[in-house]
């Protein structure tokens, strides 16, 4: 496993991380026995993984509550954890009082990263992490991060702060962030954590076609307004999306490696990511992308990528948000 310093913080992450929100039942995940829940945090780290991302948005505080009781006793300092704020207007007391919520259901003293969900733009960002950074000094929180923070709203953040991380949706098939958020983050030392690697499930090649893919994951504007459930009110890219597939799987097929193992690896390729998060409500899955982070690509395969998927990248444009459309994103 391959360690990578937080930002410019001293905190050295795995480059594959758990994502939490797999451990409990939400609107992404069913839900699983919790003795399964602490097997896959358990084979997490015995596979080199000590970086665990998680939120109280996530099963309403039940992960957070998972994850401290399958991190108790001496795992607790082979790990490094995450956790978010995501309350109504981010004021300084919702982040004093929010941290202490969290700490309790993880029964820790401190996390290792404290991080904005979402953008709130109710009170001003300085405010907000201005908090973030007292329970720094108090020791309640090690380094300071940001999700989904767009080109204008990172703009704003760092007129007057700095922060050690921006989590955002990254993969082979959404590809936004290289527009206007990527560049910004390496040049400033901001570690770039990459969430949804896979675009729910498109780059394991389970799906030959558009029609394929069930309803709850045909609603990112890789596809026709005309879903079910899709509201980003774009024409979608599904033939850009599954010619690229088809070439990826057809790459992946000649050097001999799953599609989701190349996905994930060549995120680690990229400028300024710093940890790709890894999805699992199993032990063997997690163990699997543990593996997918040790893979090296060729500048060869690395091209190759690049050209398979140019036509979805330019489709969706600069706008990184892979659910709604640029007039009701929440990322700006």
């Amino acid at each position: 496993m391959e360690y990578r310093t937080l930002g410019r913080s001293d905190v050295k992450v795995s480059s594959i991380a758990l994502g939490c929100m797999s451990l409990c039942a939400n609107p992404t995940y069913p839900e699983i026995p919790e003795s399964q829940a602490t097997a896959t945090v358990h084979a997490a780290l015995d596979a080199g993984i000590n970086f665990f991302d998680n939120a109280p948005a996530y099963g309403d505080g039940e992960a957070e509550r998972r994850l401290g009781n399958a991190l108790k006793g001496n795992r607790r300092d082979k790990a490094v954890v995450a956790t978010k704020i995501s309350s109504n207007t981010l004021a300084a007391d919702e982040v004093a009082r929010e941290c202490e919520a969290s700490l309790s259901r993880l029964q820790m003293d401190h996390v290792e990263l404290y991080q904005v969900h979402w953008p709130k733009r109710v009170v001003p960002i300085d405010e907000t992490i201005g908090a973030m950074e007292k329970l720094q000094r108090d020791g309640k929180v090690g380094a300071v991060g940001v999700c989904n923070f767009g080109p204008l709203d990172l703009a704003e953040l760092l007129e007057t702060r700095r922060v050690a991380t921006n989590q955002m949706v990254y993969s082979l098939l959404a590809r936004g962030i290289e527009f206007e958020v990527r560049d910004v983050c390496a040049e400033r030392g901001i570690g770039l954590l990459c969430y949804s690697p896979l675009a729910q499930g498109l780059l394991t090649g389970r799906y030959a076609s558009a029609d394929d893919v069930p309803p709850e994951r045909a609603r990112t504007r890789h596809f026709a307004t005309t879903r079910p459930q899709a509201r980003h009110g774009e024409s979608g890219c599904e033939t850009e999306t599954f010619t690229a597939i088809r070439e990826i799987k057809r790459i992946c097929d000649r050097i001999g490696h799953p599609m989701a193992d190349v996905a994930v690896a060549w995120l680690l390729h990229q400028p300024g990511v710093t940890s790709v998060l890894a999805g699992a409500s199993r032990p063997d899955q997690i163990v699997q992308s543990a593996r997918a982070g040790s893979l090296k690509l060729s500048k060869d395969v690395l091209d190759e990528l690049d050209v398979a998927t140019r036509q979805v990248k330019q489709k969706m444009g600069a706008n990184p948000d892979m659910w709604q459309g640029k007039a009701g994103s929440r990322v700006r």
